[in-house]
């Protein structure tokens, strides 16, 4: 016997994310009735994680689907959701759910506006488009936003793809994506740029050096009371400007990792200060290392 409460599931953007969202609502007894993607690359991702779904164009997908994942990039989901309304294809009852971290349920206006139930679901981890990622997901935290009568179907969705779902409120959700991006993707850029700094004096694998530092920094940082300054190390929170004068000048020929190294050492010496790590006088030192207005 089916589980009850199963859902006929339409995927619209059959990308990293949704496809994989898609299968993971498979895995938990939803029949996945349609898909849609444009690309070959969506296609084959259909073709290897939904086997036997067939494809369809979107308004297709949402005449066939009681929950729709409208998992097209974040700039278009308002227009796509605008256009299926003009189309006339949303119904009362339906669930329609996005996976943007930056929009809340305001993106699915239009399909709210003809009965549709809108929920925001963004999970917290990045997607590779394949079968590895469904393992990843146990566990992950899913950021929701819905409406509060319909929040619990949000909760119970991503509890039934193993995540763990935190409440956001829609006001609240670029804040969110903000600091997720800030502490991701800024990361990775961080970390590539200091690869290559390294990779030019000729250490054949930067990995091997920076890996046991950023790990134990990262696990440190993240292990630290919310906004606290206590595992910040370096010679900024030491008020070594020289030591930063001399970075500066190191970096001359590397004018993008000079600019971000500039930015994230003018922002760890506001942190320290702020913390009491630093004084004014060694934050005017430091400042003045960076070559920036205090």
């Amino acid at each position: 016997m089916a589980k009850p409460g199963r859902l006929r599931v339409g995927v619209i953007g059959a990308g990293r994310v949704g496809a994989v969202l898609g299968a993971a609502l498979r895995a938990a007894e939803h029949e996945v009735v349609a898909a849609s993607g444009v690309s070959e690359e969506s296609r084959s991702r259909i073709d290897t994680l939904l086997p036997g779904v067939p494809v369809m164009e979107p308004q297709g997908v949402v005449e066939a689907a009681d929950l729709v994942l409208l998992t097209v990039p974040d700039d278009s989901i308002a227009a796509v959701a605008a256009g299926l309304a003009y189309l006339g294809v949303w119904r009362p009852g339906q669930i329609v759910m996005h996976a943007s971290g930056r929009w809340g349920t305001e993106a699915l206006a239009d399909a709210a506006a003809k009965g549709a139930l809108p929920l925001a679901i963004h999970p917290a981890m990045t997607f590779t488009g394949t079968s590895l990622d469904l393992n990843r997901m146990t566990g992950a935290a899913f950021a929701v936003s819905a409406p509060a009568p319909v929040l619990p179907i949000a909760q119970a969705l991503v509890v039934e793809m193993n995540g763990e779902p935190v409440v956001i409120d829609d006001a609240d959700r670029p804040a969110y994506h903000a600091a997720l991006v800030h502490g991701a993707n800024h990361v990775v850029t961080a970390i590539t740029q200091a690869s290559a700094s390294l990779a030019r004096i000729g250490i054949e694998d930067p990995a091997k050096v920076l890996g046991p530092l950023v790990h134990a920094s990262v696990d440190n940082a993240l292990g630290d009371a919310p906004g606290a300054v206590s595992t910040l190390t370096g010679p900024v929170v030491r008020g070594d400007a020289g030591t930063v004068a001399a970075h500066m000048a190191a970096l001359s020929g590397q004018p993008e990792a000079q600019l971000a190294y500039r930015a994230m050492a003018r922002a760890t010496a506001d942190l320290a200060l702020s913390g009491g790590r630093i004084g004014p006088a060694a934050y005017a030192d430091l400042i003045a290392a960076l070559g920036v207005e205090s």
